[in-house]
């Protein structure tokens, strides 16, 4: 009777004593071929050149191993993978909520919000909400959101006019910038903030505590899942 006992299997490949074979085609530490070796020889050659037999080629007939160091082969492997999530870009949907009779200073404070994302390379979908009477008054609502579009159009462009959906009325707006575009802006900027930090330790540093709390704001008011668009709403 077949009986599963719950272990894992695991994806990283057979080293030194771990490999099973009694031979193995040989790459030898540049990459040259050694050829077909038995086992015993191949662990006796990473012995003397103080290296790891890896098996690179499982499935090859007989399996392929390379002497490397394998530990370092880990690291810049880790390393590798690590830069390539840092320079991915995943297009992030914002939501910014808004009331038709939303008084100047609370505008400006939205706005501001707004600025920022598209900077980021982010679209904003942008929510008017209307209660009560003021479902009467749809034009309310496409003036605001015309307006807003008029404000940021150095940034941002109309992607989906507004449209009527329910109580609300539904407007997104996308960045004339590419999010590749502004994370490599984000990263020349921090880098500059580091260099002046380091030319002027003393008259910065009230300066990058400021900036660590303004860099927490925009990254919690920024924050989204990679994998998928998430919205992130504020209310008016």
């Amino acid at each position: 009777m077949w009986c599963y006992r719950g272990g894992s299997i695991s994806a990283e490949p057979r080293i030194n004593d771990r490999i099973r074979v009694p031979e193995v085609r040989l790459v030898g530490p540049s990459g040259e071929q050694v050829g077909i070796v038995p086992l015993a020889k191949a662990l006796e050659l990473a012995q003397e050149y103080d290296l790891d037999l890896v098996e690179v080629a499982a499935n090859a007939r007989p399996p392929v191993c390379k002497l490397m160091d394998y530990g370092k082969f880990k690291y810049e492997s880790a390393m590798k993978a690590r830069e390539a999530r840092k320079n991915q870009a995943h297009t992030v949907i914002k939501e910014m909520k808004l009331r038709p009779k939303i008084d100047p200073h609370d505008y400006d404070t939205k706005k501001g919000h707004v600025v920022r994302f598209l900077k980021q390379g982010d679209k904003v979908k942008i929510t008017i909400m209307f209660r009560g009477r003021e479902q009467s008054r749809p034009e309310l609502g496409f003036r605001l959101l015309q307006r807003l579009a008029n404000d940021v159009q150095d940034l941002g462009f109309i992607e989906s006019n507004p449209k009527q959906d329910g109580r609300n009325m539904i407007m997104v707006l996308g960045p004339h910038k590419k999010k590749t575009e502004a994370m490599a802006e984000a990263r020349e900027a921090q880098a500059a903030r580091k260099a002046d930090a380091k030319a002027n330790p003393g008259k910065s540093q009230n300066l990058a505590e400021d900036q660590l709390d303004e860099d927490q704001v925009d990254e919690d008011l920024a924050e989204a899942p990679a994998e998928t668009p998430a919205e992130a709403p504020a209310e008016a």
